[in-house]
Parts: C-alpha cells; structure tokens; sequence
C-alpha cells in the first residue's frame, strides 16, 4: 500500500476540514501491516504538518496561479512530495515514482505529469526558491505569523529558540513506577536490552532515552512498571505536596498520566476524584490506570458545573490541569499550527477562568490548588492567574521553589528545548 496516499488524506483533513492529526492518524496506521510502512506513514504526516508554512510558501512558488493547486489531495501530494526531497533521505526517483503512483491511487490520474513536472521543476530550481523565501521568519520557522508575532511580543529574548525547539523531534521521557521499582533497578533493565538511557536528577522517577522507540520493547511496561511522560508534566506531583489522608481532585484527568503519577507518588490518599467532560476520554484514564494496577474515582461531567457532580465535601488538594492551546507541546503536536487561531485563545483564557472560579469553592482551607498548562502563552497562564487571583481575597500564590523553568509574574514557565521538556505552566494557589 502506497504511505503517501493515507498521508496525503491525514493532512488534506486536517488543512481543508481542520481535524486534528490524532483523530484521522491512528485510522489509516492499522491499514499498515509493515512496521517500516507505519513509521514512514508518520514520518510523513508529522514532518510535512511540522514544515507545512515552509513547503505551502515553495508550492505557491511552483504552482503560481493554476487552479489544479486547488484539488485538496493533489495541493497536499505535492507538499509530501517537496517534504521529501528536503527532509528524508530517499533517493529523489523513489519519491517522485510513489508520489506520482499516488495520484492514480487516489484516482486522479490526470495529475500524475502535472504533479511530476511540479516536483521536478523544484529539484532544478531548489536554490533559487529556498532563497525567495530565506527571508521571512515564517517560512523559515514553519510557524503561522500570529503566533510568531504573540511569543515575539511575550518572549522577545526566547521566541527564536521556542520556534526552534517546536521544529524538533521531540525527546522520549519515562517516569518509573517507583511503588514497583526503583529508577536505578529500571534503568539496569533498559541497560539489559541495550536501550540507552539516563536519569533526571531533579526528577525522582524520570528518565530520558537517547533514542525513542515503541512502548512494546520497554521492559515490563504492560505491568505498569513505567509510563511514557514528558519531564515538564511530572513536577505536577511534587508541586501537589502529596500525603497520606488527602481528598484530591483531578479535574479535565485526561488522558490520565498526571491522575496516574499522583497516584504512584503517594498511595495512601483518602480518595481520588479525576473527572473529565468526555466518556471517551475518560476512558483513556481507566486504560492507563488499569495497566497501573492503580484506582480511583472517575467522573463524566463538566467540572465548571460543580452542582451537578461534587458532593460538598472539600477536597485538600486539587489539580487543574486546564484546557489550552497546547503551543508548549507543538513538536510532539504539528497540527496545532495549523489548527489553532487567536480567537482560541482568547476563548481559552476565558474558560480557564471560569475553571478556576468554578473549583475554589472547593477547596478546603490551608489546601492548595495547582493550575497547569502546555501553553507557552501569558494569555493562558499567568495572566488567569492574576486576574483570578485579584478577585479573590482567600487566595494567595505560593512560591514555587522547584528549579523549573523560569519565574514569571505569577507561578513559573517552562519552554520546549531541543534535549529537555516540553513547554508547560504551572502556578500554585492556597486557600487562606
């Protein structure tokens, strides 16, 4: 089976019918039965969304104003096909065979030469076109311009790095079950297998592998001796100030690998409470939780709508873990690039308040609140924070003293780097 024909429908969704890769991706890998034929399938759809803003700006070069640019699959057939040539190591007649065969497959036959002179047009011209386009930050970034333009203005020091950072394949990290096993012991494990890797000091239970691969050959996985986890998203249970007794609520827990770490962390909680607004999504918690061997209480609600759901009685810890734009986790997600628009940002920011406004009632005095991002947005982050914090005379942030990221008005942030973590967000609030 031709890889760049389900490349070329996973992408066309998500440009023309703006859906998100997860949801199409995971549909045409299972029409692969080759490994080789799966790992090319996401190579293609990942790199050519990661580099979409760099190969739309050659392709609008090439095609100038033909209206077969305007054929969905064949406009994206073509940016597979330039992605190719300037990213992979395939000898450029192998790309443009299956790139042409792939027209036919998808039954259009008529733009099999159209889409041959166009990519070999590009292989002449290559220079020449790469240099039209060196001069803007756009094209050479691979990044829609007002999201530039909101981390220029939010970041003036760091935006290049964070463009940068977003542009990489993004690092393997592991947070080790420790009720089962110690860090050292697991990283033995590994060591057996020959799968390279080390420990995050800072981090009790993380580890980093030098390459990534499939969760199938890591070392007792399926018994929940360890889950795959960025490093920013595992200083959650740590900034929780977990013990023995607590009432915790997770809210908007999906897909569960913060409900999980808490749960690892400190086993001996009174209860835990992970909700979250979608059955399917919950779901994925009970998934992670049972190959776990771990529990908890999970509800199906909107959690801004406590009415409908909390029984009154306060909870000592909770984790808001809130929904935003996911700018902090592009490198593992091209498609937000492609997906998100300053207006959701704004709309985000606005639900991330009502989130907020929504639990504190709930929680008890002296406990504490953590708020969490993937954002690497002021909008979503400390800026909710301070307007939250202004209206609520109780609340007060605490300090965190975790070295992580760096300090910002309220709470701390952490940026994509090249080797470390994610981008992330966090700030702590306690009830007075």
């Amino acid at each position: 089976m031709n890889t760049q024909t389900n490349a070329a429908k996973i992408i066309a969704k998500v440009i023309s019918q703006k859906k998100s890769m997860g949801e199409t991706l995971d549909i045409y890998l299972v029409k692969h039965s080759s490994p080789l034929d799966r790992a090319l399938l996401q190579e293609l759809s990942y790199g050519t969304l990661r580099w979409y803003h760099k190969l739309d700006a050659i392709a609008k070069l090439l095609l100038h104003n033909t209206a077969k640019k305007t054929d969905p699959l064949v406009y994206t057939l073509i940016l597979i096909g330039l992605y190719q040539l300037l990213y992979l190591r395939i000898p450029q007649y192998a790309i443009l065979n299956e790139t042409v065969k792939a027209t036919r497959l998808l039954q259009k036959p008529w733009a099999a030469a159209f889409v041959n002179a166009i990519l070999r047009n590009f292989i002449r011209k290559q220079a020449e076109l790469l240099k039209q386009i060196a001069s803007s930050v756009d094209t050479e970034y691979s990044h829609p311009t007002w999201l530039i333009k909101s981390l220029q203005q939010a970041w003036p020091l760091k935006y290049l790095s964070i463009l940068a950072a977003n542009n990489e394949y993004p690092p393997m990290h592991l947070r080790v079950n420790l009720q089962k096993i110690s860090r050292d012991d697991y990283l033995k494990k590994l060591q057996e297998l020959g799968i390279k890797a080390k420990s995050i000091p800072v981090l009790a239970a993380a580890i980093t592998l030098e390459n990534p691969c499939d969760v199938s050959k890591l070392p007792e996985f399926q018994n929940g001796f360890v889950s795959v986890q960025d490093l920013a998203a595992q200083y959650t249970a740590n900034l929780l100030e977990l013990k023995p007794g607590l009432k915790v609520l997770d809210a908007c827990a999906a897909p569960g690998g913060k409900t999980a770490h808490i749960l690892e962390t400190e086993p001996n909680l009174q209860e835990l409470i992970a909700i979250d607004i979608e059955d399917e999504r919950l779901e994925m918690v009970k998934v992670n939780l049972n190959r776990l061997q771990l529990s908890a209480q999970f509800i199906c609600a909107d959690v801004a709508k406590t009415q409908k759901w909390w029984d009154g009685k306060k909870f000592d810890r909770i984790l808001l873990d809130a929904p935003c734009s996911g700018t902090g986790v592009i490198r593992r997600h091209p498609d937000i690039k492609i997906l998100r628009t300053p207006q959701d940002i704004a709309n985000n920011a606005a639900r991330q308040l009502e989130l907020l406004k929504a639990l504190w009632p709930l929680l008890a005095d002296g406990g504490l609140l953590v708020y969490a991002t993937c954002s690497v947005l002021p909008e979503e982050n400390f800026l909710v924070v301070k307007k939250f914090l202004s209206q609520y005379n109780d609340a007060k942030e605490k300090l965190i003293a975790i070295d992580c990221g760096i300090k910002v008005m309220h709470g701390r942030q952490l940026f994509p780097t090249t080797d470390g973590s994610d981008g992330f967000y966090y700030a702590v609030i306690t009830r007075t």
